[in-house]
């Protein structure tokens, strides 16, 4: 099963939103979705899986540079994967509160089209700091899933103005369609790592004091929970200290 297949296996769908049909995508072949989709299942968690599409994007779009930004806790984004430090340094300027399409597209979770950095008026101090890196032209995709809400953006551009055209942003929407499964499914399979190894490392430490003080499975996690609250630290974190110093968290 593809990484598709098991995304959607796993509760995960595709984006409501429609896209357009493979015969408007010129060039870029069911073929070669079929290999990105490949590669996608066999990339090794969430950074290989973001650097694998920003990797397609440049073999697939007219495109200068691409570089896809996610959604992590509390609302933050992150950059796990550029093809140019152009991109993080464009990524950056949106961060620091200049505004831009990146937000847009992550606010109402839509494609944003400059096609001319220029001319384009929307975002005038970022179209000016933007234009001077050597970029001309933007296209920001979201990543989304039903589930999952919006992971993200793929971003892409390119040194000449009017570079992406009807056929570039039909590829980008579907190319962005298997990203959106491929990171939610990335990120579910991390989390059950953590998850599991959280339990070892609880099921280790109960075994320490169960073992020390001749107490019971019940009592053993009592007292782990009750240094987790009294010293506001997550319980895997009180179950390392005691697996790695032998005692408990003061």
């Amino acid at each position: 099963m593809d990484h598709v297949g098991r995304a959607m296996a796993s509760g995960f769908e595709e984006p409501e939103e429609s896209t357009p049909s493979l015969a408007l995508i010129g060039d870029v072949t069911a073929d070669r979705f079929a290999q990105l989709a490949v590669e996608l299942h066999d990339s090794d968690g969430v950074e290989e899986t973001v650097q694998t599409v920003v990797d397609f994007a440049l073999q697939a779009l007219d495109c200068s540079h691409a570089g896809v930004a996610l959604v992590v806790r509390g609302g933050r984004l992150e950059i796990p994967a550029v093809t140019d430090p152009v991109v993080a340094d464009i990524y950056e300027l949106q961060l620091a509160g200049s505004g831009g399409p990146l937000a847009e597209s992550m606010r109402h979770r839509t494609t944003v089209l400059v096609a001319d950095t220029a001319s384009d008026d929307r975002w005038a101090d970022w179209a000016a700091k933007v234009r001077a890196l050597g970029v001309r032209s933007v296209l920001d995709v979201p990543l989304t899933t039903t589930s999952s809400g919006t992971l993200g953006v793929l971003g892409l551009y390119s040194s000449q103005p009017n570079a992406f055209g009807a056929d570039e942003e039909a590829v980008a929407h579907i190319l962005a369609r298997h990203a959106s499964v491929a990171v939610a499914n990335a990120r579910q399979e991390a989390s059950m790592a953590a998850a599991v190894d959280a339990r070892k490392l609880v099921g280790q430490a109960m075994g320490i004091l169960m073992e020390r003080y001749d107490i019971d499975a019940g009592r053993a996690f009592a007292i782990l929970k009750r240094y987790s609250q009294d010293t506001n630290t997550k319980l895997r974190d009180v179950a390392q200290e005691l697996i790695d110093t032998r005692h408990l968290p003061h």
